[in-house]
Formats: structure tokens, C-alpha cells, sequence
């Protein structure tokens, strides 16, 4: 068993029916996997959400792992915005908020936006 934290782009594909990602994240459930997801995502997706999709949103949601933003987390995710723009590389605080809760929990990220997620030490699995 794997736990596989999303990136926003990967539920919202899910809350749109986009992508086939619906059936990619049931797939990962049925070998027993779990999904997860973070503070950042839930801020990320209610600020695009339209009034229709709110209690399906909301049950997508509550149905992940929730893994909280620590201070030891906070303080990481500006030292890889920090790390990363002195290589000449902008990164967004959203998605290094992601990758240090990924990291500090040991968990896999899946993601289609590769370029946002540079680090080498940050596990990702690949979206078909």
C-alpha cells in the first residue's frame, strides 16, 4: 500500500471528468492504495469552485487523507523557493507548499506539472 499525494490539477481533472483521471485514481484504490491531498489543495480548488460542484467537491475531498501544514513544513516549502530561485528557477509557493508536505510525510506525488516539482529528492508517479 502506497499513500499518493494529488496535485490540484490532478482533482480537479477528477471534479471536471477530465483526462480519464477519475478512473487512473479509482485504479490506484483498488490495489489498496490511499489518496491524499493537503491544505494547499483545498484552498486551490474551493478558490475555482462554481456553486454546482460544492457537494460533490466537498465529498471528493473529505474522501482524502487529509495531512496538515506543519511549522517544520512552512519553514521547508521556503526553503525550496528560496533553494530553486537562486538556480534561476521561479517556483509557486502552492506547489512548494505540496512538495515539502510530499516529502515530510513520505509520500508520492502525483502530478502532470513536472516542471513545477524540480526536486530530485520529491518521489513522483508518473500520470498516464
Amino acid at each position: 500500500m502506497a499513500v499518493f499525494l494529488l496535485d490540484t490539477t490532478v482533482i480537479v481533472d477528477a471534479i471536471n471528468g477530465r483526462r480519464n483521471r477519475n478512473q487512473f485514481l479509482d485504479d490506484l484504490l483498488v490495489r489498496r492504495n490511499l489518496l491524499a491531498c493537503c491544505s494547499i489543495n483545498v484552498t486551490e480548488v474551493y478558490a475555482g469552485m462554481r456553486p454546482r460542484e460544492a457537494e460533490a467537491t466537498e465529498a471528493l475531498l473529505r474522501s482524502f487523507r487529509f495531512y496538515g501544514v506543519t511549522w517544520e513544513i512552512a519553514r521547508r516549502a521556503g526553503e525550496l523557493k528560496n533553494e530553486w530561485a537562486k538556480k534561476g528557477h521561479t517556483l509557486f509557493l502552492p506547489d512548494v507548499t505540496i512538495a515539502a508536505v510530499a516529502m515530510a510525510y513520505e509520500l508520492t506525488l502525483i502530478t502532470d506539472n513536472y516542471k513545477d516539482f524540480p526536486m530530485p529528492e520529491l518521489q513522483i508517479l508518473p500520470l498516464p
